[in-house]
């Protein structure tokens, strides 16, 4: 009797269990394929990670849903019931409010300072991922100067030899140089210090480019390349977190799986192929057909027709560099060197507990704000010396929802693996030190008057620095996790959306010389295999079902 195809898929995450949903529920293939998923941590979900801190439901990973309409994810979040709760989670109401925007030193910027480079970072930030072009940009009232500048940033950029290597961070610096040069000789600020309005200006593009390295993960925009950015793709209507948390669309896709497909524990260390005709693998009992042998960190070992790589793009550098050898052969230039060309970042969430006194949890009158964060540059002399750097390369500080005790600031590049290696103690004082310089209490204000903190207004010298207390410290650590070693993809300056194909090309390709014994043995999935929706959780969603029909239209399945 013939035996089945065994098809292996590496990673239980959204792709791997995506992929193994669809092969086992789709019309004819439920006695078709041997089906296993081998996942090396200790629980499902990948990048998704649905945790709890301090009584509220938090996600350690993916947190949004971008776009509710035609996502995928949203479809099923909603299928499960999964977007209805009665227990508090991140950001369940949303961007909640109007942030407050304080600069360093307590001043607090009003909004005719900080709304027109927010204006102008989005109009730059929609021409360059296509939203606006030359011809669709206004050109009345004060749309004038914002447009200009993005004009100028794009002739800037095309009178240099057009976008090929050009970056997002160069173009949107570019941007804010024409700015200033259309609305020079104005006057000078008041009131704020030793902050002129040119190097406040700055600050609060730099807090949106900040904003931007943890949407990319690309932690310098100068690495981000221009002309792969109009190629992302945003579903339309609003973005919105899951009630009863990320994992609960994971359980969901692994819910069908019968006992035993879902391996954990069985981490991977090498692939071994055959590119170049077929040889039967000894095993105790004799020889086995099938052309690839899985080995794992036990010394156990698995033999497959097809694996479906699932792994993220770091572990993926990791095991395809020079001196690595996750794959035996090797894989073909052409796919190392998109491996090598694509980004791949490092993004980190921080949760801390925060109370008035510093002795019990805030009550439900005592609201710390939704803050936007406005530092000088860390070489800059006016800088104050307490403020830690990888601090200085956040953005925000804000409750995780209206009147939450549990506030989140989020982290990328080197800031974010900084932050990894840091103690608890250490976090709370480089939190508490940035905090004491924007929101001290007074010190003739009695504990029972507490309702929130106060704005020093520049004051420092003359604000208690013990009036904010930060108790409980909740951090990711994707850059150092050896199952991720980072958070997302991204394209890099010398890549290109051709390299995210490239990603999802399989081995040997059908049709190719080296295929016609044995096609297919290797297909990769994942969110850095999508061209358009890389960096996501619904990429990683499609490219599961991409790879799963692949096999079943392979195997003249129907119902794919």
């Amino acid at each position: 009797m013939a035996k089945k195809p065994r098809i292996v898929i590496i990673g239980a995450g959204m792709a791997g269990l995506t992929a193994a949903n669809k092969l086992y529920t789709s019309t004819g293939s439920d006695h078709l394929f041997e089906l296993v998923v081998v996942e090396g941590g200790d629980r499902i979900g990948g990048r998704i990670n649905t945790s709890e801190f301090c009584g509220d439901r938090i996600e350690m990973g993916a947190t949004w849903i971008h776009g509710i309409g035609g996502s995928p994810v949203h479809q099923i979040a909603r299928e499960i019931h999964a977007l209805e709760s009665d227990k508090p989670w991140e950001c369940m109401d949303g961007f909640s409010g109007e942030p407050k925007t304080i600069a360093e030193g307590g001043f607090e910027l009003n909004a005719s300072i900080v709304d027109p480079i927010s204006t102008l970072f989005k109009n730059l930030m929609d021409f360059a991922q296509g939203k606006l072009t030359e011809d669709s940009a206004g050109s009345g009232g004060d749309a004038c100067y914002y447009n200009f500048a993005a004009k100028a940033a794009l002739k800037d950029c095309t009178s240099n030899g057009g976008f090929g290597n050009q970056s997002v961070g160069a173009f949107l610096r570019r941007g804010l140089g024409a700015y200033w040069d259309s609305c020079k000789d104005r006057e000078e600020l008041n009131g704020y210090g030793k902050w002129s309005r040119k190097l406040l200006e700055e600050a609060v593009f730099a807090m949106h480019e900040n904003t931007q390295r943890t949407y990319t993960s690309a932690g310098d925009l100068f690495n981000l390349d221009y002309e792969a950015e109009s190629e992302y793709r945003m579903f339309p209507g609003e973005e919105i977190t899951i009630s009863k948390g990320y994992l609960s669309i994971i359980e969901h896709l692994a819910s069908v799986l019968p006992p035993g497909v879902i391996q954990l524990g069985r981490k991977v260390t090498r692939i071994e192929w055959q590119p170049e005709g077929h040889k039967s693998i000894q095993v105790p009992n004799g020889y086995d057909s099938r052309p690839v042998k899985i080995e794992f960190c036990d010394g156990s070992f698995m033999l497959a027709d097809h694996v479906i790589v699932t792994v993220s793009l770091g572990v993926l550098k990791s095991g395809t560099g020079q001196d690595s050898g996750m794959f035996n052969p090797p894989l073909p230039p052409f796919k190392t060197e998109a491996i090598s060309r694509l980004g791949y970042g490092v993004v980190n969430k921080l949760f801390l507990q925060w109370s008035p006194n510093g002795n019990r949890p805030a009550n439900d009158k005592e609201k710390f704000p939704s803050l936007q964060i406005v530092f000088h540059p860390p070489e800059s002399e006016l800088r104050h010396e307490k403020i830690p750097g990888w601090m200085r390369r956040t953005a925000s500080l804000s409750p995780i929802y209206n009147n939450s005790s549990v506030l989140l600031s989020w982290f990328a590049g080197k800031e974010a693996l900084e932050l990894e290696t840091l103690s608890d103690e250490e976090i709370i004082n480089g939190v508490s030190a940035t905090v004491s310089g924007l929101l001290p209490v007074s010190k003739h204000k009695k504990e029972d008057q507490y309702n929130s903190p106060e704005f020093c207004n520049g004051n420092v010298e003359s604000c208690d620095d013990n009036g904010v207390r930060f108790g409980k410290v909740l951090k990711s650590k994707w850059g150092s996790d050896p199952l991720f070693l980072g958070s997302y993809s991204y394209v890099a300056v010398g890549s290109s959306g051709a390299d995210l194909d490239t990603m999802a090309e399989p081995l040997p390709k059908l049709g190719s010389t080296d295929s016609d014994h044995h096609p297919l043995q290797i297909l990769f999935a994942g969110e850095a295999t999508h061209r358009t929706h890389y960096s996501t959780t619904h990429g990683a969603y499609f490219s599961g079902l991409r790879e799963a029909n692949r096999l079943l239209k392979h195997y003249r399945c129907v119902g794919i």
